[in-house]
């Protein structure tokens, strides 16, 4: 899939390299990462308008990872490494994806391709033991620039276009995809009953530039690139509108099939085109690593010549068995990579730095940009990081910069061009005082980021927590966006989460306020009613407590089930000797950072009293048992492996666990279902039997799941 984003702000920890980050500046980094890259994901995908080059957010997504590997523990539950995309917009039907349509892991260098690969080899590594001079075949495709689609066939005839959305659910564009001339509407030869073919819709070159050229004579306003093109004539309401622009097709993916299809990539590819479809016919079958990286700088070479945007190349694993065994993690596939071409550079000038105030009172500088065309895209905002990062590059304001975007992502302000700063340009003092409330900002000791201490009182952060609130993957109100929450922040009428199901009392004052009418009004005051009964998990998220993204408040529910149970044990956990802080501390992927945070939130008075009146209004629904996962035994089960397994690496064992339903915890307690023993297996075996936990071999565990490597 290809993105272009555009530079933007809230950045708030990141002059440091990650190997010098404290616990505490990685946690706040990650927070920082997470609100960014959700607000690009939004522009990217739900308004075909990016504010960044796609190696700008390449490099945010990169450095959220390069954290999260050094820190696991803090690892956020709306972690961007474990979500894909954004929310479908409102102007089409939603469908939901049969099989997810996942993200792909990047690369940025032959280094790095080369670490994708030595990590496949460690997940399979009982393969090359047995068969050390095994070549590691791959297949390598360009990254087509265009708008990822999901194409379903029904005994050969076109039934259904969906675009990918937030990978789970995307928009149907059914009526649309059908006018795309390249994309068969009948199968030909034999062909699955059903298979769902995935591919990237694009605009070539010529075709867009055919494009703008009409649209210029017209008096319309031009298209920024070929991608944002190709997105927006796929979301026309009117299918006429889309059959007027000259949209093409690759395939590449499946994903749902009746049957399967071939022992490798490879051979699946050629089927396609036996159907009838466009595939790349740059894709190369490399027999090892070096022949694939040879082919990348060859597609790098040809890449101005081609009438289509390409932004790197895609590399898969080419067997079938080695896919399935290498399965996903978060949201991308363990066996493909994307290799992505170099940042491009240009030159602008600063104007001036201004300060937002976040949800958790961070201070973050935003650069505010001459616009200026990066790739394609025009850039007016950057971040800065935070003040030490303004320090470390000598930014000042009035100074000529130098921005990036490393393959086509989120602007990065390099530095500045010393020999072009004005006269009289002075270092920048980062403020000490919020400047919102005008509270004390400080900042403590081994953290990297200022924060306002003003709290509650502090209007730009309770601003954000309600705009968290209502946020799409929180109580997701519509019509309710951060303009409303704000006039009604500073009107008085809704000062606490609360307050939004008691709006409607204030529904003669509304009335007065510009933009509100009775239709309008009736209409968000529905929408805050069909949010009276809410899912535990979405609760937890929407409370904007530190560290607790949409993961973590998954995990959350599902341990604790009820709203009740887990405000008790969050409460009880306060006390660091009692169990309830040990039961925390030991779910899989909180560690004591998270446990921290979400302890700290409970032992403040007036967040409790926000949990409590909300459920006076809302009716939190319980997470149910764990169900079977296609007939699994171990879905809902907390499994421990320890010691050295003999089929299978270790790290293979747990991702086939969790992709079974089970929960991998990484220490033994009571609450441990099943104890996996390999060799060398060491104290957590003994503790094991003493608890009389349930202890399997290696081969017990594979008679349980049923299945062998």
């Amino acid at each position: 899939m290809a993105k272009t984003k555009k530079a933007v702000p809230q950045r708030a920890a990141a002059s440091l390299e990650i190997e010098q980050l404290s616990p505490e500046q990685a946690r706040d980094e990650l927070t920082r990462l997470a609100k960014e890259i959700a607000h690009h994901d939004k522009l990217y995908y739900q308004k075909d308008a990016p504010e960044i080059a796609d190696a700008d957010y390449d490099l945010l997504r990169r450095r959220n990872e390069a954290i999260e590997k050094r820190f696991p523990e803090l690892k956020r539950a709306d972690s961007p490494s474990g979500r894909v995309g954004a929310a479908p917009s409102a102007g089409f039907a939603k469908i939901t994806h049969r099989l997810p349509m996942l993200s792909l892991d990047n690369a940025f260098s032959d280094e790095d391709f080369e670490d994708f690969c030595r990590s496949i080899r460690n997940f399979l590594r009982r393969d090359f033991e047995s068969n050390p001079e095994q070549p590691l075949a791959l297949v390598a495709e360009p990254k087509i620039d265009g708008l990822s689609l999901a194409i379903r066939y029904e005994k050969g005839a076109l039934v259904q276009g969906a675009t990918r959305g937030d990978g789970t659910v995307g928009e149907d564009v059914t009526a649309n995809v059908r006018t795309i001339e390249t994309l068969p509407q009948r199968l030909k030869g034999d062909f699955p009953e059903v298979i769902e073919v995935r591919g990237e819709a694009y605009l070539s070159r010529s075709a867009f530039a055919r494009l703008n050229e009409r649209r210029a004579q017209q008096g319309e306003a031009l298209f920024a690139n070929p991608r944002n093109a190709a997105a927006g004539s796929l979301r026309q309401l009117d299918p006429e509108i889309t059959r007027a622009r000259p949209l093409a097709f690759f395939a590449y993916a499946a994903g749902e099939m009746s049957a399967p299809l071939g022992k490798t990539h490879w051979d699946f590819l050629q089927h396609l085109k036996g159907w009838g479809f466009a595939v790349n016919p740059l894709s190369r079958l490399c027999r090892d690593e070096q022949e694939a990286i040879a082919h990348y700088h060859r597609i790098l070479e040809q890449r101005p010549a081609l009438d289509y945007e390409i932004d790197g190349v895609v590399y898969k694993i080419d067997r079938h068995d080695w896919q399935e065994r290498l399965g996903f993690v978060a949201r991308a596939p363990r066996w493909a990579i994307a290799r992505k071409f170099p940042a491009e550079q240009a030159r602008t000038r600063l104007a001036n730095i201004e300060i937002q105030v976040g949800r958790t009172g961070a201070l973050t500088p935003v650069a505010i940009l001459e616009p200026v065309q990066v790739g394609g895209v025009t850039v007016t905002r950057a971040t800065l990081h935070n003040e030490d990062e303004i320090q470390r590059k000598d930014v000042r304001v009035g100074d000529m910069v130098v921005l990036q975007r490393a393959g086509d992502v989120i602007p990065q302000i390099l530095g500045p061009v010393p020999e072009l700063r004005p006269k009289g340009a002075k270092p920048y003092q980062f403020p000490e005082t919020c400047p919102v409330c005008q509270s004390l900002a400080v900042r403590e000791p081994g953290e990297v980021v200022r924060r306002c201490t003003g709290g509650l009182i502090c209007a730009a952060q309770a601003v954000e927590r309600l705009r968290h609130f209502v946020s799409r993957d929180a109580f997701d109100i519509e019509g309710l966006g951060e303009r409303h929450i704000s006039a009604f922040f500073a009107d008085g009428l809704v000062k606490a989460p609360a307050d939004l199901f008691h709006l409607e009392r204030h529904r003669t004052v509304l009335l007065t306020r510009e933009g509100w009418g009775e239709q309008s009004l009736a209409n968000l005051f529905r929408a805050i009613a069909a949010r009276r009964k809410m899912p535990l998990d979405r609760f937890i998220y929407a409370l904007g407590i530190r560290q607790v993204g949409q993961a973590t408040a998954k995990l959350l529910a599902r341990h604790y089930h009820t709203l009740e149970q887990f405000v008790a044990q969050m409460e009880a956990a306060a006390d660091r000797d009692s169990e309830a802080w040990h039961d925390l501390d030991n779910i899989s992927q909180i560690g004591e950072s998270v446990a921290t945070d979400l302890t700290a939130f409970f032992a403040e008075k007036h967040n409790r009293a926000v949990v409590a009146d909300l459920a006076r209004d809302v009716e939190i629904l319980p997470v149910e048992a764990a169900a079977a996962v296609s007939g699994s035994k171990v879905a809902g089960k907390t499994v421990v492996f320890t010691g050295e397994l003999g089929t299978m690496t270790r790290r293979e064992a747990k991702a086939r666990a969790e992709a079974l339903g089970a929960k991998v915890a990484e220490s033994v307690s009571r609450k441990s279902d099943y104890v996996v023993v390999g060799s060398d297996a060491g104290s957590k075996a003994t503790k094991a039997k003493e608890l009389g936990l349930t202890v399997l071999s290696e081969d017990d565990w594979l008679d349980l799941i049923g299945t062998r490597p």
